[in-house]
């Protein structure tokens, strides 16, 4: 029997990511502590939700099964980028990263319960386009950036913050598939169809 496949996030960008895969999945939200800890390092605390995460929902789900979870950090000049309260703190994320580079790092955790857990951290370069105050203003106005870690989106087909990337888009997003695609064959996890 092939044990069912949970996803412990209920981002719909995730979501989305994990269904074009052609893996059925089911959804249950993880209920963790997300507070950095002091002195941990930006991709050391986005390892350790990660795997938190999975942990957490593997307490309350009965074998076989395998658990992914994930998180997404923005990191500008060291410094973790959440996801905005209000539209000024969206405003000033925006400015900041606004026709620079900057990193997104996605740690992914495939926990099957039969076995260790697996995380793995994806990082790529996102280079902003030079984008105008307006331009930011509008968006904000459509309320997509609240969600958002830094405060964007880079397939907001309007707003098209983004000039270019070096690595994977799908980790923007926030689930690099090149790097779950290997994960899930370390497990013996086989795609329907392949």
């Amino acid at each position: 029997m092939k044990p069912s496949f949970i996803l412990a996030s209920s981002s719909p960008r995730r979501r989305e990511l994990l269904a074009s895969l052609g893996i059925p999945f089911s959804i249950r939200k993880p209920d963790i502590d997300e507070t950095q800890r002091p002195d941990e390092a930006p991709t050391d605390y986005v390892q350790r939700l990660s795997a938190e995460k999975a942990a957490a929902v593997a307490e309350r789900t009965v074998p076989p099964a395998v658990i992914l979870a994930a998180d997404t950090i923005v990191i500008d000049g060291g410094e973790i980028l959440g996801k905005p309260v209000d539209g000024d703190e969206a405003r000033m994320m925006l400015l900041r990263l606004r026709g620079r580079p900057h990193a997104v790092c996605t740690a992914i955790t495939v926990y099957p319960l039969n076995a260790a857990l697996l995380t793995r951290l994806t990082c790529t370069t996102v280079h902003m386009r030079p984008y105008t105050d307006a331009e930011i203003d509008a968006y904000i106005a459509t309320g997509d950036p609240f969600d958002k870690a830094g405060s964007y989106a880079i397939q907001h087909p309007e707003f098209a913050p983004v000039a270019r990337v070096e690595g994977s888009e799908t980790n923007v997003i926030g689930l690099p598939l090149e790097t779950l695609r290997k994960m899930l064959a370390e497990i013996g996890w086989n795609f329907d169809g392949e």
